[in-house]
């Protein structure tokens, strides 16, 4: 059995079936591309699911090739994100409607996306007020205003929240918000 690191809540780890299970269980089959990640212990595979989102799954090297496969799920409280991914590689693999990838609202999203291209902008060299151009099509804004406009304000923040993303925090992407 391969573990992944509780960080990496969006993979999904797959080990062969105790026998107990697998007399009950109907072998099927895994379509994916192989991923650049195989060590010694795992292969890993992007699944298509048919709504365009992709799960990473993780399969022991040693496993029996034709013996069913089991989700393992630990306990922690990440759990509960891999057990919704585990839902959406059930409901894709027999065919009925996958359910939401709930991780992210749309604004999130959105947010991320705008974060991304902010830092893009940044390190290409471009001014705030550039960025905040294209971000929020802006027209041309007299220097003045620029200094107390809410763009620019929102402009420094995706910046700074984008670098934070680009040096671990996207990891936080992968999760639900809890409350603690």
């Amino acid at each position: 059995m391969f573990w992944l690191p509780d960080e990496d809540t969006g993979s999904i780890i797959l080990t062969p079936a105790p026998v107990s299970i697998a007399a009950d269980s109907t072998h099927i089959s895994l379509p994916g591309r192989p991923l650049d990640l195989p060590t010694e212990q795992s292969l890993h595979i992007l699944h298509d699911l048919s709504n365009g989102q992709r799960l990473h799954l993780a399969f022991p090297v040693d496993g029996s090739p034709g013996r069913p496969l089991v989700a393992v799920i630990p306990l922690g409280i990440e759990g509960f994100d891999r057990m919704e991914a585990v839902a959406r590689l059930l409901a894709s693999l027999h065919g009925r409607a996958i359910p939401p990838d709930t991780r992210l609202t749309r604004q999130q999203l959105a947010r991320a996306r705008r974060m991304l291209q902010a830092v893009d902008g940044h390190r290409a060299g471009a001014s705030q007020r550039e960025i905040a151009k294209v971000i929020f099509r802006l027209k041309s804004v007299r220097r003045d205003d620029w200094q107390s406009a809410p763009e620019r304000y929102a402009t420094t923040d995706l910046i700074k929240d984008g670098l934070a993303m680009i040096a671990g925090g996207y990891r936080k992407l992968l999760r639900h918000r809890r409350r603690p």
